[in-house]
């Protein structure tokens, strides 16, 4: 059972109106944010260099490894905060982020380079982290916009970093990105450390590291087996004992936790809205996600090929994630003040449908480019308006005690989504690929094209279904 040591906020931290000083919180936990786009988005620009540099074909280890790593980093981080404070943990995330970051910039081989993006990983608690943190800085009442501002104001810097990274891994290789991933982790570890106070509510107990270290690494291996596994081969010997290797892990993780009285994740305190919030955000997000993914693959094509589908190429990807970071970035804050004003349950249902619409849209935005467009722009609107909305969610069902490890709940289910969609929908591509050819090249062909729309959009009614279940249920 978990114990609350301290439950009053004292005034001069709970901020109940907006001030310079909650901006300047908000504004060093958006930094915070960016750390994510850093670790996860922009070593893929500087992927092909990396591979010659290691001599290696593992890209997927190179791209996947940090994200993987948030899964099993996200509960221990979110338990450790709701008993240790949420920003000293926090400051912890930072400093494993730039010990992972110095790591990868050394590493003499790929070995301890992936061992350097494991501890990168650590930046994926970040957002759980200064959700929490935003949370318990913030009266209920501009609390739900604040969290949309943390959660999606690092979109636009995001765009605006890849820019300045792709001048510098020109200029002086990739070893750019873990330099700049260093430096902001320890710019966000002292800001935060200086000038965003600790909040007094604690829940008493202790880690459950065996429960934290059975159910991470099974999690890992089962998500490194689904994404690495269509590029290695699902039947590939080492691929097969890693998914089993991670179900007994899984297993062994389950069985510790429904026994030890104070688990790493309580199974047995996970409600029905909670169990249902988390399934609608790990549908939508891994649609939308998987959407983006369809949008940049559709976009690399000239529509003169004759495929049925493209965009145009050259720079359209880069303008399409432009304008889906603009859709985060307002959908984040929008979904927080709808939050506040009718419910977060309603909000993030509105947030699907949007994203439904989008998907739904692009079975002619594949094709036509401004239709194309307008749908970027409203998947963006809702990868804001969902992940702010299910961490509003969680956070306004469990205690103030229990918000570091709800919101690792949702970290995880939001990788679990995405790397599952993205994985589902490439194989759809690949199982409708038949003969299509471009140049002697194997192609995509428009009929994959439009069953990977279905199949995101489908995730996406199913999510709508759960959330108007929750709606009705907070009705």
């Amino acid at each position: 059972m978990l114990n609350v040591t301290s439950v009053a906020r004292p005034s001069s931290v709970a901020e109940d109106r907006w001030s310079g000083r909650l901006i300047s919180w908000l504004a060093i936990l958006v930094g915070a944010n960016l750390l994510v786009d850093l670790v996860v988005v922009a070593p893929l620009l500087a992927l092909p260099q990396m591979l010659q540099h290691f001599e290696t074909d593992q890209a997927a280890w190179l791209n996947s490894s940090a994200m993987l790593a948030g899964a099993m980093w996200a509960p221990l981080l979110g338990r450790g905060a709701d008993i240790h404070g949420k920003r000293r943990i926090l400051v912890v995330t930072m400093v494993a982020t730039f010990a992972g970051s110095l790591v990868c910039l050394i590493a003499p081989n790929v070995i301890v380079f992936v061992l350097g993006r494991f501890l990168q990983g650590a930046a994926m608690g970040a957002m759980l982290l200064t959700v929490a943190i935003t949370r318990q800085l913030c009266t209920p009442r501009i609390g739900m916009t604040a969290v949309g501002v943390v959660t999606s104001g690092a979109s636009i810097l995001g765009v605006g970093a890849l820019f300045v990274l792709t001048s510098a891994i020109d200029a002086f290789g990739y070893r750019s990105v873990f330099a700049a991933a260093a430096v902001l982790a320890a710019v966000c570890g002292v800001t935060v450390r200086m000038f965003i106070p600790e909040s007094p509510i604690r829940s008493s107990g202790s880690i459950d590291v065996a429960g934290a270290l059975l159910l991470g690494s099974g999690l890992v291996a089962v998500l490194g087996y689904v994404s690495l596994a269509q590029d290695e081969g699902w039947a590939n010997a080492g691929m097969l004992a890693m998914l089993f290797a991670g179900v007994a892990a899984l297993v062994a993780g389950v069985w510790h936790v429904l026994r030890v009285p104070e688990p790493i994740i309580d199974l047995r305190g996970i409600g029905v809205p909670l169990a249902l919030t988390l399934g609608a955000v790990a549908l939508a997000a891994g649609a939308v996600q998987s959407m983006l993914q369809l949008a940049s693959l559709v976009a690399e094509v000239s529509p003169e090929l004759g495929l049925g589908y493209g965009l145009g190429g050259g720079d359209t990807v880069l303008v399409l994630f432009t304008l889906s970071a603009v859709g985060i970035m307002f959908g984040g804050p929008v979904a927080g003040v709808l939050a506040s004003r009718i419910g977060p349950a309603r909000t993030l249902l509105a947030g699907i449908g949007v994203g439904a619409v989008a998907t739904f849209g692009m079975l002619a935005g594949v094709s036509v480019f401004p239709v194309g467009l307008a749908c970027a722009t409203l998947l963006g609107v809702t990868v804001g308006a969902s992940i702010a909305s299910g961490f509003n969610l969680v956070t306004s069902i469990a205690p103030p005690e229990r918000h570091g490890a709800v919101g690792g709940l949702v970290a995880v289910m939001l990788s679990i989504g995405s790397v599952v969609l993205n994985v589902v929908g490439v194989m759809v591509l690949n199982a409708t690929a038949g003969d299509t050819l471009v140049g002697g090249i194997p192609a995509n062909s428009l009929t994959g094209v439009w069953l990977y729309v279905l199949m995101s959009g489908t995730a996406l009614v199913a999510a709508a279904v759960i959330a108007t279940v929750l709606v009705r249920r907070h009705r």
